[in-house]
């Protein structure tokens, strides 16, 4: 009696990663609002080919879209083929993957199978990979340790994030996920955001590497970043963990908030949209003020009024009420905006002992 081979595996990290490619054979709108981190698009239906067949098989005839949709998966499959896995040894192994696991990541699975490659597809496909996403967030966070980097905005406390991990902590970088600074002045021309979807997906890659033995270094941060949402569990976690507070002037702020906004100088309307949002807050006059700093090339200048007007204010009001640790950080000096002086502080800090926290 011939063994029973297993051609699909459930949703789990371990299944994830034991495969050599993971392929998303749902259409490029589904693969760009979410996908497994690493996966490859391989649209067994594009775009207009799917609404093309499932039109038909609504309005029409079941038969013809499965007659046209059976054509055009064959042909997509073999240009994915042809284009990009001609070259695979016999021993690659894909996992692939479809909105349900059903036919779509079927139809490829089994013609890679055929040719000899031990293909496998995702038990439920996409959907049970996102009820696996939600559920790992709720649970994850209550595993980890965090040391939360505190300081006023232009702290430098990404950069020293950057530079703990360069030391070999562990850190998290929120803001680098959600392709965002948190401000209102911290989009990324280059990065748009990601989906709310996609950044959970990110979230959870970066998460179930971390060592749970150690700790976690990770910016405080709002319930937003931008316009994405901080999952519930985590944010929870790291307003409960010990608090590390950095001393900047307000010279070496203004400094590191120039470095960062430089890219606002060379478009000076992006910036006065983005200082219109902050109109509710503080006035259209106060406004008005910034803008003609702008206006005048006076960037130190409309750097400083944006800390005195809105950030220290906003920062200290909101950080105090979300950290009940805060007050109790352990304090640590930055003189300088030069890396060097970053590297110096992260040092510091990994030498530094850990408060304990209660649980």
């Amino acid at each position: 009696m011939r063994p029973t081979i297993r051609t699909s595996v459930p949703v789990e990290a371990a299944s994830l990663h034991d495969c050599d490619t993971i392929i998303d054979t749902r259409s490029p709108a589904e693969f760009a609002e979410d996908h497994v981190p690493g996966a490859i698009s391989c649209p067994v239906l594009d775009n207009e080919e799917r609404a093309c067949v499932g039109t038909l098989y609504k309005q029409a005839s079941p038969f013809d879209a499965k007659k046209l949709g059976a054509a055009l998966v064959a042909k997509n499959i073999a240009r994915h083929i042809e284009m990009l896995f001609i070259a695979k040894e016999k021993n690659w192994k894909p996992l692939v993957y479809c909105w349900r696991g059903g036919k779509r990541s079927g139809a490829m699975a089994h013609v890679l199978r055929e040719v000899g490659w031990d293909a496998k597809t995702l038990e439920g496909g996409y959907k049970a990979y996102r009820r696996y996403v939600v559920e790992s967030l709720a649970a994850l966070p209550q595993k980890l340790s965090f040391r939360v980097i505190h300081g006023v905005t232009g702290s430098g406390k990404s950069r020293l994030l950057r530079a703990l991990g360069a030391a070999g902590a562990q850190v998290l970088d929120l803001e680098d996920l959600a392709a965002h600074r948190g401000s209102v002045l911290g989009t990324l021309p280059e990065r748009p955001q990601p989906s709310q979807k996609m950044f959970e997906s990110l979230l959870l890659e970066s998460l179930a590497v971390l060592d749970f033995s150690r700790a976690v270094y990770v910016e405080g941060e709002s319930r937003k970043i931008g316009q994405l949402q901080v999952p519930e569990a985590l944010i929870e976690r790291m307003r409960a963990s010990e608090c590390l507070l950095l001393q900047v002037g307000i010279e070496t702020r203004i400094a590191l908030l120039l470095d960062e906004y430089r890219h606002f100088f060379a478009d000076p309307a992006a910036l006065g949209v983005q200082l219109d949002c902050l109109a509710g807050l503080h006035g259209r006059d106060k406004v008005g003020e910034w803008k003609g700093l702008a206006a005048a090339g006076d960037w130190h200048s409309l750097v400083a009024r944006l800390l005195e007007d809105h950030y220290d204010a906003a920062y200290l009001r909101s950080a105090a009420q979300n950290f009940p640790h805060l007050a109790q950080a352990r304090t640590f000096p930055l003189n300088s905006a030069e890396q060097s002086a970053f590297d110096l502080l992260a040092g510091g800090i990994l030498r530094a002992p850990s408060e304990a926290i209660p649980a």
